[in-house]
Order: structure tokens, then C-alpha cells, then sequence
């Protein structure tokens, strides 16, 4: 796939991902519930770790910039990055051929439970806490169940959301007019 291609569907993902993280997402002073992993994720798939990294804090910046819902803080942007490098290492799919629904559906549990746990559980609640002045504990205790009821909705959407955009994707990378 050409470097213009990649740049263009990084693109569309990066405003996906700003507009379903910053308009489409439902906040409390403790935790957010939205759909921008999926951005996140598709980007994972297509083009791997270094540009679902650059998706990722590219949409935290814009979104913090140009969206802001709080004072920025930086150790966001480090839980975004490392939840993209997550995604990214293991949901690439460098040769369509060689990774079956099987491995990929395993991989897909594996790297949203690795993000839920490290990620969300855990540099989430941390900085949550540094920011709010809230006891760790006491967040911890709310992430872990709102995790442990997202994360069948993230496999199930990740699983679902590639199967049915994998066609279009493999149609638009194989145009001639790269």
C-alpha cells in the first residue's frame, strides 16, 4: 500500500476517532463510555503499530486542543499511545492470508483484555486519580466493572466492524491508481 493511501485512511480515522471520543462519548467525572476504539483498531488491522500510535496521540492533541473537557494532561496521551501499540502489535495484518479468523479473533480478546487491563484498570485510574485527588481504590473498584462489562462489547464490535469493512478496505488498497 502506498505511504498517500495510508496517510488518507489515517486521516479519516483520526476525525472518526476525535468526533466519537469528543461528541459521541458519554463522560462522568470518573470514567467515559464511546466507540473511538474502533477508529483505533481498524487502523491496527490496516497499517499496525507506528501509525495506530500516531493515530491515537494525534487524536488526543487535536482532541485536547481543539475539544478540551478538562485541564490537558499528558499521561493520557502516553495510556493512548501504549493502548495503540497494544492494538497495533497484535491486530496487524500485514498478509491478509496468513492470519485466520480464528488467530485473529484470539488476538483481538488477547489485546483488548492487555488495553483493559493496562491501560483503562490501570494508567487510567492512576492519572484519574493524580488529576481528581480521588483514592486509587475507589476508582479502581468502578473501572473494573465497567471493564469487565466492555470488554465482550469491544471484541464483539472489533470482530464485527473488521469482518464487514474488510472487503471495501482490500477493494480500495488494490485500485491501480495508487
Amino acid at each position: 500500500m502506498s505511504r498517500n493511501k495510508k496517510i488518507i485512511i489515517t486521516a479519516v480515522l483520526l476525525a472518526a476517532l476525535v468526533i466519537l471520543s469528543r461528541f459521541l462519548s458519554i463522560k462522568t467525572p470518573i470514567t467515559k463510555i464511546s466507540f473511538a476504539f474502533v477508529p483505533t483498531c481498524l487502523c491496527a488491522v490496516w497499517l499496525g503499530p507506528k501509525w495506530t500510535v500516531l493515530l491515537n496521540v494525534l487524536g488526543d492533541l487535536i482532541g485536547a486542543t481543539l475539544f478540551p473537557t478538562g485541564p490537558f494532561f499528558p499521561g493520557y496521551t502516553v495510556s493512548t499511545a501504549i493502548a495503540g501499540l497494544i492494538y497495533g502489535l497484535l491486530l496487524y495484518k500485514k498478509d491478509e492470508d496468513s492470519v485466520s479468523d480464528k488467530i485473529f479473533a484470539l488476538r483481538t480478546v488477547i489485546a483488548v483484555v492487555l488495553v483493559a487491563v493496562i491501560v483503562n484498570m490501570g494508567l487510567n485510574t492512576l492519572w484519574t486519580s493524580m488529576t481528581s485527588g480521588k483514592a486509587f481504590t475507589v476508582l479502581f473498584a468502578s473501572r473494573v466493572v465497567k471493564q469487565l462489562v466492555m470488554i465482550p462489547v469491544h471484541i464483539i464490535v472489533i470482530l464485527f466492524v473488521e469482518r464487514v469493512l474488510r472487503k471495501p478496505f482490500n477493494t480500495y488498497i488494490r485500485t491501480e491508481n495508487e
